[in-house]
Order: C-alpha cells, then sequence, then structure tokens
C-alpha cells in the first residue's frame, strides 16, 4: 500500500513529491521511492495495441506491459469526467509495479487529458504518448478479421474507430504533453513492437 504513510499510517496519494521523496501532509515523515517514466500506448481499437503487449514481453525487459482493459469494469465507463477513477487506478498500480525498478507501457485508449490532471501522476518523472495510427481501410479490415464475439466488425463501429484514428492524425500535437505518432499501416504486430520498443529507448535515454 505505497499510499499508506509508513510513519503515522494515514491514507492518501496527495503526498508532496520532491524528487524521489514523498512527503505525508499529515506528518511529515518521508519515503524514498523510485521515480520511473511512464509509457502511454494509445490508438484506435484494431490498431495493434494488445499485440504490441503480446510481443514486447519477448523482446525486452526492460519495461513492464500491461494491457489497459484487464481491470475495465461498467462502474468505470464515465465519460463526463474522463475516466478519472479509472486512470487514477491505473496510475497508483503503474506507480507500485514501477518500484521493483522497471518502468511500466500501459495500453489502452487514452491521451494526455485524461491522465496529466491525475492525483497519481506526481509519482512518475513523466508521462510519454505514442498513438498507434493506420490507413483507414487497413484498420477497417483488421477490424472485420476479428472473431464475432468481439462485436467489432459492424460499419457503425468501424466508422467510429476510423474517427478516433483521423483525431490522433490530426491533433496528436494539440495535446500537451503532445502525442508521438507511429503509422503500422505496413507493419506486422512484431514489427510494431519492435518500433514501439525503440520509441521506449530513446525516451529512457532522455531520462538520463
Amino acid at each position: 500500500m505505497f499510499n499508506v504513510c509508513g510513519h503515522c499510517g494515514m491514507y492518501t496519494p496527495e503526498k508532496e513529491v520532491l524528487g524521489n521523496v514523498a512527503v505525508c501532509p499529515f506528518c511529515g515523515g518521508e519515503t524514498v521511492f523510485v521515480r520511473q517514466p511512464l509509457f502511454l500506448l494509445s490508438g484506435a481499437c484494431g490498431v495493434g495495441k494488445t499485440e504490441v503487449c503480446r510481443h514486447l514481453p519477448a523482446l525486452t525487459q526492460e519495461v513492464v506491459a500491461l494491457e489497459g482493459d484487464i481491470l475495465w469494469e461498467s462502474r468505470y465507463n464515465s465519460p463526463e469526467n474522463k475516466y478519472r477513477p479509472y486512470r487514477e487506478m491505473w496510475l497508483r498500480v503503474c506507480k507500485n509495479i514501477s518500484q521493483a525498478g522497471r518502468p511500466c507501457l500501459l495500453c489502452g485508449c487514452a491521451d494526455p487529458d485524461q491522465f496529466e490532471p491525475c492525483v497519481e501522476r506526481r509519482y512518475f518523472s513523466r508521462l510519454y504518448y505514442l498513438a498507434l495510427v493506420a490507413e483507414p481501410e487497413v484498420l477497417a479490415a483488421r477490424l472485420r478479421s476479428r472473431p464475432g464475439w468481439r462485436e467489432s466488425g459492424s460499419e457503425d463501429f468501424i466508422r467510429q474507430q476510423i474517427a478516433y484514428n483521423q483525431w490522433f492524425l490530426e491533433h496528436h500535437g494539440d495535446t500537451a504533453p503532445p502525442i508521438d505518432l507511429l503509422d503500422n499501416t505496413n507493419l506486422s504486430p512484431e514489427e510494431t513492437a519492435r518500433a514501439v520498443l525503440g520509441w521506449i529507448r530513446d525516451k529512457l535515454a532522455e531520462e538520463l
């Protein structure tokens, strides 16, 4: 329970963070922690985020790849507050995992506007954002090829995802911080994972 103060036992994520020290607002007790960057992989459904999670562990032990949908429940479906409880929970999970000395890569549909205002954001040195994008006809073909139980082959759903894909293409530079893009139209899942790994390594080099 990283948010529980080891000095007074009080719980709060709203500690003052000074470098790699978290200061309890109740007693002033200081906790030294590992302050890692966090990598967030976004993009429309069908663009290949889950495949990156599957392939990345075989390529590197530098990061812990996590699929952002695995903890989803209907109670988190709150677009009115930009899914804030779900984002806070994932930041808390990644914060605790990263105490083992490796940063996390969180894969899911998100943008900086949903993560940067979170309380738990303060425990990371920086959040880096990358969106996978693809040509519309390729994205549509990927969605149609999915098993029927995923319900992603309807024309309405495909239109929604193509529009979301287009949003990244048009607005990736408008967010704070901006979102990097990786076009994987002509890349295999493994090639995409290798490209994502290259992006991660570049960002890790910036942290030094």
